[in-house]
């Protein structure tokens, strides 16, 4: 028998830093089972793995994750006090430079946005055109860690304070059903160490193990609140919580992950994404 046809999807890739990695494996999965991505829209690191799938360029992301050693992480890291920011993001600068040179982000393949917030109004800013390197920067830009950026006279920094899996703008770049990625949809393993400390009669968790896990459920609730604002028609949600948002070095589990994410939602997806007969084709 012929398998259905499946309707092509737009992909709104979540924030996570490191936990991004993830996507990749999510991508993969979807190709490999016939799915074919039309759009796609990205925040913070999911802004990164966007621009690669619209651009051609995810075999050369997944070799620089797998490649990721703690050293390789440390050069990224362009340590400076100035600019509203501990690290410039220069390094990260110039490797996309190196690979997408001074593209646009609206000459992509793909129809493709990345999001950021702007620090000053507290709106979310969708960006699907001008220069990609400044589109990416831009999403990337976590407050304190990165320095935002200066666009069109706003200043902007990280999309996951707005938008942390960018259903809506992945809407506006394709009629086609949405797959959302939620890499924020792990709590309770984030928190592990904190609800191992629990009992009245362990000793108290660490200042640290319990910023962690504020920082975790703090993005956890903004992500289901944006969610039920901007319902996707299906939620890759992958169990990513054990794994520190920091650590860029677990891109082989990582990926594994995101294979395994869509395989588990698959029975989901196949619902979402096979046309019923009786519906005129697109």
């Amino acid at each position: 028998m012929t398998p259905p046809r499946l309707a092509p999807v737009a992909l709104a890739l979540g924030g996570g830093a490191a936990l991004g990695w993830a996507h990749i494996g999510v991508v993969r999965a979807l190709l490999a089972r016939g799915v074919v991505i039309e759009a796609v829209a990205g925040t913070s690191i999911g802004a990164v793995v966007a621009v690669c799938v619209a651009g051609g360029k995810l075999d050369m992301l997944e070799e620089i994750a797998r490649a990721a050693t703690g050293m390789t992480v440390l050069r990224y890291l362009d340590v400076h006090m100035r600019g509203g920011g501990m690290l410039g993001g220069r390094t990260i600068e110039k490797q996309l430079l190196a690979h997408f040179g001074d593209a646009r982000i609206e000459d992509l393949a793909l129809p493709c946005a990345t999001v950021a917030g702007d620090l000053v109004t507290g709106e979310t800013v969708v960006i699907d055109r001008g220069p990609l390197v400044e589109a990416v920067r831009a999403s990337l830009a976590i407050p304190g860690i990165f320095t935002p950026v200066r666009r069109d006279g706003r200043l902007l920094a990280d999309g996951g304070l707005v938008a942390p899996v960018p259903v809506a703008a992945a809407r506006a770049l394709s009629a086609r059903p949405v797959i959302g990625v939620n890499l924020q949809g792990d709590y309770r393993a984030r928190a592990a160490k904190v609800a191992a400390k629990a009992r009245p009669d362990s000793p108290p968790p660490s200042a640290l193990a319990i910023s962690r896990a504020s920082l975790g459920l703090l993005l956890t609730t903004l992500s289901e609140s944006q969610l039920k604002l901007h319902p996707a028609d299906a939620v890759i949600a992958p169990k990513v919580g054990h794994v520190d948002v920091g650590d860029f070095t677990k891109a082989r589990e990582l990926i594994r992950i995101g294979h395994e994410a869509v395989a588990d939602a698959w029975p989901m997806l196949a619902a979402v994404l096979t046309p019923h007969p009786d519906l005129p084709k697109k």
